[in-house]
């Protein structure tokens, strides 16, 4: 899924500062990464692979970008 097709199934999406630097990613209502949780900062690419994967739960297998 490339990063225009993400937009369309996206119903919300949530960065939730706190202090100390800590933060939660929440996608549709689905927590993907929690750096108090972990305790650690997200590696590269790793908050975009949770968007991705909790995306794919929604997005229809015959689903294709309509060229505009």
């Amino acid at each position: 899924m490339n990063e225009r097709e993400i937009e369309y199934f996206i119903s919300s999406w949530k960065l939730i500062p706190a202090t100390g630097g800590v933060f939660d990613v929440w996608v549709n209502g689905e927590l993907i990464f929690s750096k108090k949780e972990v305790g650690r900062h997200a590696e590269p690419g790793e908050v975009r692979a949770g968007i991705l994967s909790v995306l794919e739960t929604v997005r229809p297998a015959d689903f294709e970008l309509a060229a505009k």
